[in-house]
């Protein structure tokens, strides 16, 4: 990791967002977890202030400890007990059925590998839980796609591997989950940047417990 990835891009992703677009996704979709809650890519605590008094116990993964530095200022205020793991999303540090809700806030376009990680997620969601998440992606109209495919080499480079051309609800049903809220939608702003996926969803029924990827 060199410097700019170790500093400077931590600072410029907590910035960046702090946008009134951002705060509106949050507002709509973390105040719905409940129960113990696992937040992927929590990074520098901007989810935080929106979780409501549903929320048991909260751990926050992150494999950035810069960022999660500046989550634990922000945790202070919290009612809550709170967790943070420096960890990858790609093998998670809990036990099989463990959290009642997870959320992902723009995080799965930086994942390495975003089906094995979103199989860790169904592996430790409860029976009956919710994936709560919000992302950007891969558009459906073919001229904002070929804008995306030109600008993603450069802009994965520039903003620590975010991918703008993943189509998320494909990966997520891939990954064995079943949508019960599923919308899509331009956020304001640059198209090829803000192509959006929110809403929530559940593992699907069958083989989870130890379901762990190779």
């Amino acid at each position: 990791m060199n410097f700019y990835q170790k500093w400077i891009l931590p600072r410029l992703v907590d910035v960046a967002m702090r946008n009134s677009v951002a705060t509106r996704y949050r507002s709509l979709i973390v105040p719905k977890a409940c129960g113990t809650v696992l937040e992927v890519g929590v990074g520098s605590g901007l989810n935080l202030p929106f979780y409501g008094i549903g929320v048991e116990h909260l751990y926050g993964l992150d494999p950035s400890e810069e960022l999660l530095a500046m989550a634990r200022k922000k945790a202070r205020a919290l009612a809550f007990p709170i967790d943070f793991m420096a960890h990858t999303s790609e093998e998670i540090p809990l036990d099989d059925s463990s959290v009642d809700t997870v959320v992902m806030t723009w995080t799965l376009c930086s994942i390495a590998d975003p089906v094995k990680a979103l199989k860790e997620l169904r592996r430790v969601i409860k029976p009956g839980g919710t994936l709560l998440f919000v992302e950007h992606g891969l558009a459906p109209e073919i001229r904002i796609q070929d804008w995306q495919q030109r600008l993603n080499p450069l802009w994965s480079r520039l903003t620590g591997g975010c991918n703008l051309n993943r189509k998320m609800d494909q990966l997520i049903r891939t990954a064995g989950f079943d949508f019960a809220e599923l919308k899509t939608e331009y956020a304001e702003g640059a198209r090829p940047l803000n192509y959006m996926y929110s809403g929530q969803a559940q593992p699907e029924f069958g083989q989870r417990i130890g379901e762990r990827s190779p």
